[in-house]
């Protein structure tokens, strides 16, 4: 058979007349209509191997077909962006010649059919990304979801999928210095496991993903390639994954992987790699053809070359492999007995398996016989853009959900807020990671951000990872705006400049056009206050048809943000300090309960409508909190969120045992609704601050002339919780029952003995 770029192409498994059967190419992930586009793009039929190579880089998992025309409109640049998204991870400059590289991706589908493999490598996966770039990883954080924890397969979904993240993350020796780990019926069958990571580099030495220079050699580096995880891009893009096979899923070695860390970073460090990608998704399909088509340019490779733990696989497995702890490296020519130098140094296979073309086209060889002819436009940049339909409801979803009468003793509803999974005491989660290791986290689980330090100890990197499902199922195009101005409000809060983010969309099946506004709506709230807070997207991820049984996920935009710490007194806990301090309470009050967990529990549904949110008072409450850390008036900071007010305060008493009064109402209050709205309302663009009493007078000034809403709620000290107005107390809780409530409700739904629990304490 002739292509029409002129060299014979011998068809590997089935016919191309078997592989033209409607049934056949369907099951390699390409409708009807993309496998018309690539029979166009080639003059001719495609074996079975070139339908492969189209059906993964074709995924909505690698080409972002259902997403891309909507992530375009992200705001991705800015003074301190050095690499935005296309490259494996955004790169930031952080000031004194150092640079941040970090990236947030999705292993949801993985997760749900074998939930450790899934985690862990989910893990592996966006370290290397990080450490393509030339940076070393300095942190892990993670964002999870899961259903209720009364059900019995959640429970053991969530438990493996904290120990998949903690086995790799402690193995390789990354400290997982923060995220979050959310709760909702929602996800029961469909968990969602967002992994990120931050690593660090000199500003100057960025490396990037591009296969230039006609004729420099290919290498293959790091493990064996196996038949684990094949069709592992189209899987992740498909409905329904426990359907699926296990064998999809990829099977990690996080030893292994430190050695490919180490050893590319030596690599990087000479000076010879032209380019550098990790096989993730789609395997070595997806780095040969993305790092020639960012060269524009092409490559050649001899598939009998890759070393392979299997025998008799054929270059259809090889090619779509997703085996773990690879990387394809390109290096200038006369580089390649310096690069084999490092690899034996890590105890490395180090296979060269093809060189860098200039015709524009992949072409593969197995043993002497050309098995495909690709264009790499064709496989990457021609990849479909679809504008699919999108349907509003016709009402919004949480509307008329009456909200029952409120208990008669709002203390108890505190604590069965502080008891609820999503707010509880995480220390279950985050003991399982080693969060200190290399002595680098000045911050680490359980603050508002996780600080850790740079190489040279100058500065700080703040960094969170925040989501809220609820909110944007509720109003999607508010509910992504919120999702960045908290991420941003968290670092603020923890003494850190805000500068970049990046993001995992999470959503359900795009061929909905329910779904589909969502996802139009959420990525327009982002970007809205991504440009009102000044943080552009510089990387990112979108994970789709995350459904089960017909059920979509909520739609859940999670947003890494990181920041810089100019200097070490900026560092701010969140917790009370001293006796005697003033409580603050910076921006506008709203005692509304829409959106917030308290009605949900109540009413049994999200309700309502998301929380307010106003882009210009929250970039104003942000300003001027920083500006009062950076001066030296803030003792401590928390921003109010889930949970509202109350919880807030309360999780601000528990760490140091210390007290509050606070008149959380300006003028009393008599009625029940009221008053819950005022405990447990989730209005945004709010931050306590505690201050020195000598102080607040001088503050509350300086917050009116920055047109900012402000007030003292109360003082610190003794040992209870005292919330109220100013005729009477709303609640009066003693720290002790406070803290105890929190700190074993996690453990308990996990089945701990009670001993255990307490240890956990």
């Amino acid at each position: 058979m002739q292509t029409n770029h002129g060299a014979p192409v011998t068809a590997q498994g089935p016919t191309p007349e078997e592989v033209q059967a409607r049934r056949l190419y369907r099951e390699l992930g390409l409708t009807d209509d993309e496998y018309d586009r690539v029979v166009a793009a080639l003059g001719r039929l495609p074996n079975f191997l070139e339908a492969g190579l189209f059906g993964v880089l074709w995924s909505e998992h690698c080409s972002y077909k259902s997403s891309r025309v909507h992530l375009a409109t992200f705001p991705t640049r800015g003074p301190q962006v050095l690499q935005g998204p296309g490259e494996n991870a955004g790169v930031v400059d952080v000031g004194g010649g150092w640079a941040v590289a970090f990236k947030i991706e999705s292993h949801n589908h993985p997760s749900a059919v074998e939930p450790y493999q899934g985690a862990a490598t989910g893990v592996g996966g966006i370290l290397r990304d990080v450490f393509t770039m030339g940076a070393r990883p300095i942190a892990l954080l993670n964002s999870l979801r899961f259903g209720d924890l009364s059900d019995e397969h959640t429970r053991y979904l969530f438990a493996q999928v904290v120990a998949g993240i903690g086995g790799y993350g402690n193995c390789i020796g990354v400290p997982t210095v923060g995220g979050e780990t959310v709760f909702d019926p929602v996800y029961t069958r469909n968990p969602l496991v967002n992994a990120m990571c931050v690593g660090v580099l000199r500003a100057d030495r960025i490396v990037r993903g591009v296969a230039a220079g006609t004729g420099n050699p290919v290498f293959v580096m790091g493990a064996r390639t196996g038949r684990d995880g094949i069709h592992g891009a189209t899987f992740a893009s498909a409905q329904d994954p426990q359907a699926k096979e296990r064998s999809a899923v990829q099977v990690g070695d996080p030893f292994f992987g430190k050695l490919l860390l180490e050893a590319t970073l030596e690599l990087l460090a000479e000076g010879r790699v032209v380019g550098v990608q990790d096989m993730g998704a789609a395997g070595l399909t997806s780095s040969a053809a993305e790092m020639a088509s960012r060269a524009g340019g092409g490559m050649e490779l001899f598939l009998e070359r890759v070393p392979v733990r299997e025998a008799g696989m054929t270059p259809y497995e090889i090619m779509l492999s997703e085996s773990q702890e690879r990387m394809l490296v390109v290096v200038e020519r006369g580089g390649e007995a310096a690069a084999r130098a490092v690899a034996r140094k890590w105890g490395l296979d180090l296979a060269e398996i093809g060189r860098v073309t200039d015709d524009g086209c992949l072409r593969l060889w197995f043993h002497g016989e050309q098995v495909a002819d690709v264009p790499v436009r064709a496989l990457v940049d021609e990849a479909p853009r679809y504008q699919r339909p999108q349907q509003p409801p016709v009402q919004p979803p949480g509307a008329g959900v009456p909200l029952p009468p409120p208990e008669a003793d709002l203390g108890e509803a505190l604590l069965n807020l502080l008891s609820h999974p999503n707010l509880a005491d995480k220390r279950w989660v985050y003991r399982q990671y080693d969060w200190s290791v290399r002595a680098a986290t000045y911050v680490g689980p359980g603050a508002d951000a996780a600080v850790v330090r740079l190489p040279d100890g100058s500065r700080g990197v703040a960094m969170s990872a925040d989501g809220n499902g609820r909110y944007t199922y509720l109003n999607p195009r508010r509910g992504g705006a919120i999702a960045v101005a908290e991420a941003a409000r968290n670092v603020v809060c923890a003494g850190g400049k805000p500068l970049a983010l990046t993001n995992c969309l999470n959503f359900g099946n795009p061929e909905k056009p329910a779904v589909m506004y969502q996802l139009a709506e959420a990525i327009a709230g982002m970007s809205e206050a991504c440009l009102a807070l000044a943080t552009p997207v510089v990387s990112g991820n979108v994970s789709l048809y995350n459904e089960s049984g017909g059920m979509d996920i909520y739609p859940t935009p999670v947003v890494g943000m990181v920041g810089v710490v100019e200097d070490w007194a900026h560092v701010t806990p969140n917790a009370f300090r001293q006796a005697g301090s003033a409580v603050l309470l910076v921006g506008p009050e709203d005692p509304a309960l829409d959106g917030s967990l308290y009605w949900q529990l109540r009413a049994g549904r999200a309700a309502g409508d998301a929380p307010s949110l106003d882009l210009t008072m929250e970039r104003r409450v942000q300003d001027l909190v920083r500006s009062w850390i950076v001066e030296g008036r803030v003792r401590a900071a928390h921003d109010v969120s889930e949970g509202g007010l109350a919880v807030a305060l309360a999780e601000m008493c528990i760490p140091m045992g210390m007290g509050v009064r606070a008149q959380v109402a300006a003028a009393p209050v008599a009625d029940g609704v009221a008053r819950a709205g005022w405990l447990f309302g989730e209005g945004q663009s709010r931050i306590l601050v505690e201050v020195e009493q000598a102080a607040a007078a001088e503050l509350l000034a300086a917050a009116a002339a920055a047109g900012v809403p402000a007030r003292v709620l109360g003082s610190t000290g003794g040992d209870r919780l005292w919330l109220g107005d100013s005729t009477q107390a709303w609640l009066d809780i003693p720290l002790p029952r406070l803290a105890d409530t929190w700190r074993k409700a996690l453990p308990q739904r996990m089945r701990r003995e009670e001993g255990e629990a307490d240890a956990v304490s």
